[in-house]
């Protein structure tokens, strides 16, 4: 972690960072360092520092926890699973996360998709989150709905710059309409962006239904430079 990571926790600074994503938005007030446990190659237990979910705190995006801490070395001992041994929480409570576990992706892979999904309500306006951490938003028309794009950890353009509009012209949806045909549709407008998180808005001028999205390879980076690979993901339609 950069010095910079010092604003999200007092001592981050040259700590190991380690995103969790959760398949629902989680309830921050349950959420504690301590409702984690990082284990290595070699069966030892990694040194939790904190945890937070800046950047990622606007509407729909509190699903992105971040582990600081010591987490063994990369190449001699990598963390390679993380559990839940804590009481973690979905908003409104419906689920609890104690007992989930998942394989830690290794440090050497660029960034992919992770999830996306239908977002109907996507006026960032709402957001709880500070103008610092606060992405940018969908136009106010000929925008009808919004496909939200998770990556595995925050991403930017290779040098570290913030990725813009051009870059949403290479992202793909594909839509199916009420007829059943599915096309492929570019976005209209590339949102979410300037808050340097691991979520983009893919504003779609189409209310046809999202299916799937994909991204090429060799043009976004992770924070250690790696370039992703050709990614995609299915579309979780909005639940009704």
């Amino acid at each position: 972690m950069s010095r910079r990571a010092n604003l999200i926790c007092r001592g981050a600074d040259g700590r190991d960072g380690l995103p969790v994503i959760f398949a629902e938005e989680v309830d921050p007030s349950t959420v504690d360092a301590g409702d984690f446990e990082v284990i290595t190659a070699s069966g030892q237990k990694g040194e939790m520092h904190c945890v937070s979910f800046m950047p990622a705190t606007d509407q729909g995006e509190l699903r992105t926890v971040l582990l600081i801490g010591e987490f063994g070395d990369a190449e001699a001992d990598p963390p390679v699973r993380v559990r839940m041994i804590g009481n973690v929480h979905s908003l409104g409570g419906v689920l609890n996360f104690k007992g989930a576990e998942v394989d830690v992706t290794p440090l050497a892979p660029g960034p992919s998709i992770v999830l996306a999904e239908q977002v109907t309500d996507f006026d960032q306006s709402k957001s709880m989150s500070s103008d610092r951490t606060r992405g940018s938003s969908c136009p106010a028309t000929n925008i009808k709905q919004a496909v939200r794009a998770v990556w595995a950890g925050g991403v930017s353009l290779p040098g570290g710059d913030e990725p813009a509009q051009d870059v949403g012209a290479m992202y793909s949806v594909v839509v199916r309409s009420a007829d059943g045909a599915t096309r492929e549709v570019k976005p209209a407008y590339l949102a979410d962006l300037e808050d340097g998180d691991n979520n983009h808005l893919l504003c779609l001028d189409t209310d046809d239904q999202p299916i799937s999205v994909s991204f090429p390879a060799g043009v976004l980076t992770d924070p250690n430079e790696d370039l992703n690979p050709a990614t995609t993901a299915d579309v979780v339609p909005v639940k009704r």
